[in-house]
């Protein structure tokens, strides 16, 4: 089985345009939060790649910089 049929799902590690689809976001947006330092990312040669666990961890720090408003009485 040739190891490039997997799905990105099966991936330990996306292209930034793959990790783009995941989060729904364009390309440009993910090379500027790779670029900032927001979103982890590796080099494997001369490919940047973005581990699927620095997706979870940017969501996570995201989620955890949101403040929910109460809702008025």
């Amino acid at each position: 089985m040739n190891e490039h049929n997997g799905s990105p799902a099966e991936y330990l590690v996306l292209t930034v345009e793959q990790a783009a689809k995941k989060l729904n976001i364009g390309r440009t947006l993910m090379f500027d939060l790779v670029g900032n330092g927001a979103v982890e990312s590796i080099l494997i040669g001369r490919r940047r790649l973005i581990p699927l666990e620095a997706l979870t961890n940017y969501i996570a720090k995201l989620r955890a910089n949101t403040t929910v408003k109460p809702e008025a009485a």
